[in-house]
């Protein structure tokens, strides 16, 4: 929530929906704690547990399926870093695909001014927001943003899985040998 409202936070002759106007992070908790109580520090939860659940599924199910897929086109010597690497360059179109939707959810959530009670002033909850934005903006205004959250999770999906499966190997390869 804080993390959100901080980087929302701009001049007013820019400025994109709800402005926070936090003067620092520890303002930002103060300030949210203050008026909507601990509740207020957790807002937009129900729309980040989804994303992650997803991006984690899609990421392994499809770094596996890639996985198989390229060592059948032997493009790479069998046990090659690079087959891991070009599944994991597959797996991770896969995840921004997945994942940009719920991230913009998540973020009209957390972004949103709210009531005094601390309700959500534009949407009751991330069903909800899913469907205004998929009614009033189509289908495709959940795709907001894609271009940028490939930059973020396409390297992040790659590295991971590469050096998790890198990691794997040579786990097994001590367990076999006793080292």
């Amino acid at each position: 929530m804080v993390k959100t409202h901080l980087q929302a936070q701009t001049v007013a002759a820019v400025a994109v929906g709800h402005q926070h106007n936090h003067q620092s992070v520890s303002s930002a908790f103060e300030t949210i704690y203050r008026k909507q109580g601990i509740v207020g520090l957790w807002r937009g939860v129900n729309g980040a547990v989804p994303r992650v659940t997803v991006g984690s599924a899609v990421q392994l199910a499809t770094f596996a399926s890639a996985k198989d897929w390229v060592r059948k086109r032997k493009w790479f010597k069998e046990g090659s870093w690079m087959v891991a690497l070009a599944a994991g360059m597959i797996s991770s179109v896969a995840v921004a695909v997945a994942m940009t939707p719920f991230d913009v959810v998540s973020t009209r959530l957390y972004n949103q001014p709210v009531d005094e009670l601390g309700m959500g002033k534009l949407y009751r909850g991330f069903l909800d927001c899913f469907v205004q934005i998929s009614g009033k903006e189509g289908i495709l205004a959940l795709y907001k943003g894609i271009g940028p959250a490939y930059l973020r999770l396409g390297p992040h999906t790659i590295l991971s899985l590469l050096f998790w499966d890198e990691l794997r190997k040579l786990a097994c390869y001590h367990l076999q040998h006793d080292v």
